[in-house]
């Protein structure tokens, strides 16, 4: 999978949030707001084909995690970026 050129991370009153480029009059009501984790894995995947593996190996190297936890935080990172219409 890969996140979509479309998007990026804008920081608004100290939240990251993602927001679409060339988006005129976007739907504020739509607001994806990324934590800490979220916004490192964006940044470390970004422009690059990626698998939920390749997530949780980033995890594994990046944070104080067991294998399992972060498999399970990488399957629901990647769902959860599909699920947004994050992806191409």
């Amino acid at each position: 999978m890969k996140i979509s050129s479309k998007f990026k991370v804008r920081s608004i009153a100290g939240e990251n949030v993602i927001i679409k480029q060339g988006k005129f009059g976007a739907d504020m009501t739509k607001i994806i707001s990324l934590n800490g984790t979220s916004l490192f894995l964006w940044n470390k995947f970004q422009g690059e084909e990626f698998t939920a593996e390749d997530v949780a190996a980033a995890l594994l190297e990046e944070y104080e995690v067991d294998a399992e936890r972060a498999a399970e935080d990488a399957r629901n990172w990647c769902d959860k970026l599909v699920e947004c219409g994050l992806t191409e």
